[in-house]
Formats: C-alpha cells, sequence, structure tokens
C-alpha cells in the first residue's frame, strides 16, 4: 500500500495559502482514492445521475403543468370577472324570494362607480341566432358587446379589425366572427367586407379572430359579435344579459363584496344572497388551480428526492467500503498528526466530488430529455387548438437551483456518516487492521 504523501509547507506561507494548499491536496487525495477503484466509483456515480435527472425532469414537469394551467386561464381571460343576474332566494323588504333580478345600463354605471380601477368594463347582450351567407344557414350565438371585451376575454384577430367604440355610438351594423363560424358561413372564401343576415338584419363582416381554445362539447369559436347598441334590432337592448370587467391589481374577496352590497342596494335583496347574482372571478379560479399546482410540486420533489436517496445509499455504501479498505491508511495519517477533522473532510470531499461529477452528468441528462421529450398532451387531449395548454419539459434556473440544493443535501447526508466513522478510528488499533 502506498504510504500516504506528505506536504512540506514553506514557513513564509500565510495561513490563507497553507488552507488552500491543504484543501487542494484533500481533493488531489480524493481523486487519487476515486481513481484506485474505478468501477464502483464510476457505478455510483451513475446512480446519483440519475437520482439528480429524475429530480430536474419532475421539476420541470411540476413547472410545465403550472404554466400549462395559467395558459388555458390566459387564453380565455384569467383577469375576467362577470356578473349575471339570477334570482332571489331569501325575502328582503317588500320583495319576495324567488323574484328576477334584471340589469340594466345604470347598473353598468353602478359597477364604473364600485370598482372604479377596472380597466375594461362591457355590457354583454347574448342570444341564439338564425345566421345566413349566401344558400349557407346555421344556427349560432351571437354576443352584443362593447369593444372592451376584446381585452376582457382576450380576443385576438386574426383578419381585419375588431369592433371599436364608433361602431357602438352609429349603431353600425358590423359584427366580427369567431374562426369556426367563418369556415361555416364561408367555407374558404375570405368573409372581410362580405354580409351576412343575422334573424334577417344585414350585418357587414369587419374581422374575424383566431381560433381559441374549445373543449369537443363548447362552441367557443362558433360565435359572432356585434356592438352591443347594433343589437337592438335582435333583441330588447333595454335588459343586460350580463356585466364583465377585468380585476388587475384589485382585491377579489373586496371586489365581489362591493358588487353585491352595491346590486342588493340597486335591486332590494340581501348581499348574502348569492343566488340573485352570480359573480365569477377567473383570478380566483386561478389561484386554486395554483395550490393544486404548488402541492403537486411539493409531491414530485418528495418522489424525485426519495429516487436521489436510492443513489445516496450507494454513494454511502461504497465510502463505508473505502473506509474499511483504507484503515490503515487512516491509522498511519493519524499516527503522523492528521486531526480528526482532516480526516472527516477528506472523506467528505471524496463523497462530494462524486456527488458533483455524477450531479453534472444528470442535469446534462435531463437537459437531453427534455429536449427530445419535447411538448407532452395535457390540454390538447380535450380541446382543439389547445397546444398551449400542453406540457412542456424546461428545464428552468428556479428547477436547477432546487435540484442542486437537494442534491448537495443528499450528498452531504450520504458522505457524513462514512466520513465520522474515518475520523473517530483509534490510530493504534487502525495500524493493526490487517
Amino acid at each position: 500500500m502506498d504510504s500516504p504523501e506528505v506536504i512540506i509547507i514553506p514557513e513564509n506561507k500565510s495561513a490563507s495559502s497553507v488552507k488552500a494548499l491543504m484543501g487542494r491536496d484533500i481533493f488531489i487525495q480524493a481523486y487519487g482514492a476515486m481513481r484506485h477503484d474505478l468501477r464502483k466509483t464510476v457505478l455510483t456515480m451513475l446512480g446519483m445521475a440519475w437520482g439528480i435527472a429524475t429530480v430536474v425532469l419532475l421539476l420541470a414537469y411540476g413547472d410545465g403543468f403550472g404554466r400549462a394551467i395559467r395558459n388555458i386561464w390566459e387564453a380565455f381571460g384569467a383577469t375576467a370577472v362577470g356578473i349575471y343576474p339570477g334570482r332571489t332566494s331569501q325575502q328582503a323588504g317588500g320583495n319576495k324570494a324567488g323574484t328576477a333580478i334584471r340589469f340594466t345600463n345604470d347598473d353598468m354605471e353602478l359597477m364604473r362607480n364600485v370598482v372604479p380601477l377596472a380597466r375594461h368594463m362591457s355590457r354583454i347582450g347574448e342570444l341564439d341566432a338564425t345566421l345566413q351567407s349566401g344558400p349557407r344557414t346555421f344556427t349560432m350565438h351571437v354576443f352584443g358587446i362593447d369593444p372592451q371585451m376584446g381585452d376582457i376575454w382576450a380576443l385576438s384577430i386574426g383578419e381585419g379589425r375588431f369592433l371599436d367604440e364608433s361602431d357602438n355610438l352609429s349603431h353600425a351594423r358590423v359584427v366580427v366572427l369567431g374562426s369556426e363560424a367563418k369556415d361555416k358561413l364561408f367555407s374558404g372564401i375570405p368573409a372581410i367586407g362580405e354580409s351576412i343576415r343575422i334573424n334577417g338584419a344585414s350585418f357587414q363582416v369587419v374581422g374575424v379572430l383566431k381560433a381559441r381554445m374549445q373543449e369537443a362539447d363548447s362552441d367557443d369559436n362558433r360565435v359572432v359579435y356585434a356592438a352591443y347598441n347594433s343589437m337592438d334590432t335582435l333583441r330588447d337592448n333595454h335588459y343586460l344579459s350580463g356585466m364583465w370587467l377585468d380585476s388587475i391589481g384589485l382585491d377579489h374577496n373586496k371586489m365581489s363584496k362591493s358588487i353585491r352590497d352595491a346590486l342588493a342596494m340597486q335591486h332590494g335583496f340581501k348581499s348574502d344572497d348569492e343566488r340573485a347574482v352570480f359573480v365569477f372571478d377567473a383570478q380566483k379560479q386561478l389561484e386554486q388551480f395554483s395550490i393544486i399546482t404548488i402541492a403537486l410540486k411539493i409531491l414530485l420533489a418528495f418522489i424525485g428526492t426519495i429516487t436521489l436517496g436510492i443513489g445516496g445509499v450507494g454513494l454511502m455504501n461504497m465510502m463505508l467500503v473505502s473506509v474499511t479498505q483504507r484503515t490503515r491508511e487512516i491509522g498511519v495519517e493519524k499516527a503522523l498528526g492528521a486531526r480528526k477533522k482532516d480526516v472527516l473532510f477528506q472523506f467528505l470531499a471524496e463523497a462530494m466530488v462524486i456527488t458533483a461529477v455524477g450531479g453534472l452528468c444528470g442535469i446534462l441528462l435531463s437537459y437531453v430529455v427534455s429536449i427530445s421529450v419535447g411538448r407532452l398532451t395535457l390540454y390538447s387531449a380535450l380541446a382543439k387548438n389547445a397546444e398551449a395548454g400542453d406540457i412542456r419539459l424546461i428545464v428552468a434556473p428556479q428547477v436547477l437551483i432546487i435540484s442542486t440544493i437537494i442534491l448537495g443535501v443528499v450528498g452531504i447526508v450520504s458522505g457524513m456518516f462514512p466520513a465520522i466513522r474515518a475520523a473517530n478510528l483509534d490510530p493504534i488499533e487502525a495500524l493493526r487492521y490487517e
């Protein structure tokens, strides 16, 4: 067996230089020890590499899931708040339960005062109508909206333009078609500038929307949008079907309470009567999904840590065997004046070098896998045009940071027990070891 290397330090060296030299010597010894049994070292590194790759990919999957959920909500308006009238379920004042609530333009003005920080607000009027384009006739859903609805619902124009305020002021008979509505009515023929008939009234097409995410049983793209004031030829515009606004930067609980309180006073029902007015807040729904996403990330991180821990057990076993094989060497080191902490750091350094090299290989492997896999089907299995709602394995910086921390903890825990065992060996007994 080779005798341990002795480093002679010149007297004129500073304390920091001495520490640097000793630290370098520890890593040189660690490298030599790993080369002594290269096969076991490589197998242990592969175990650590597989474990850290699993951690990185699971955390990347959790991030991808959260990103997909956000994309789904943002496609429909992640900050949208819808307010729809219902029927009272409680008696209030002289009004009996079951009274229908009906919104008017006065309620829209009330909302502008109650939620002054909302950047966009829109009335909405809805009906199912018969649409005609030449010989083609279909029944589709028609929305009468204010132009701000384009921002609230995240509607994106594919051709032409969206509705504007001048259309509302002039009661212009113009419409914007959903992508599927355009295909049904015009079957590949350019639609911009053409006319269609809605319940017999003529409207000109000024825009076509990009295809939106749409589940199999919904008609989100088979719809038509017209200016709200222009709907007076199709329905009674005095009563609104509902009201919409955005909620960027607002306290959702306070906002919902303020809306209910104001409408309750306006229409004479109790503010805690949730059936009288329905308030849909997309941001609240997204926050609930965010809680689920966080729980999923914690679960995946735990599973990944357990997998990496298996590699850590392999590292611990290898280091324990190494301590046993090098017992006499440890005894010689202690006889020459090595302290417990020197031996401790020597074996801990070996474990950390194996952990670091295995971890680097595992991270490189995770990048290769993430690039190779690409997109994992999630929402596109349920909906059309929903590729943005699928999971993409992207190894983000925060994933690497968390994975490195987990790797470091596993490496230290796995290497500490063998290192402590080596440091606590009695030098006399160690020298006698055969």
